[in-house]
């Protein structure tokens, strides 16, 4: 079982895994070993409550495909289990993600002081500007 909070846990039969070979530089060693993790997870067949389920399908992020599914590719490790955990550890956080409630902003007024210096600072490069042009004389 792989636990997401307190109160949240995934079955580990819920989550595919493939093993693929990496891609870039790395000589003979990436063109014959399969070591880049690649997780699938489906959202819509989990056992995820459901809260959990619609944040995570309303979610804007790479890794959610439009058909429900959560694919985190990891090939940073040359290792094939290394890669594995690091991909379990981007898929805990994904998941932990949707229940964080993210501070609402507060409009702010610029201050009187910070408006004055704005001004000053667009009439200086008015005048430098204004000193560059040719005056022609007629």
């Amino acid at each position: 079982m792989i636990k997401i909070s307190n109160r949240v846990v995934v079955q580990e039969n819920e989550i595919q895994w493939q093993f693929i070979r990496a891609s870039g530089a790395g000589g003979q060693h990436v063109n014959k070993v399969s070591t880049a993790a690649q997780l699938i997870f489906d959202i819509h067949q989990s056992s995820l409550p459901e809260f959990y389920r619609e944040k995570l399908l309303a979610r804007s992020d790479h890794r959610i495909s439009a058909s429900g599914k959560i694919i985190i590719k990891c090939q940073q490790s040359r290792s094939q289990e290394a890669n594995r955990e690091t991909a379990l550890q981007q898929f805990i956080q994904l998941v932990a993600s949707v229940t964080v409630v993210e501070k609402k902003r507060l409009p702010t007024k610029a201050t009187r002081a910070s408006q004055r210096r704005r001004i000053d600072t667009k009439k200086q490069r008015g005048q430098v500007k204004a000193l560059r042009q040719q005056k022609r004389f007629d």
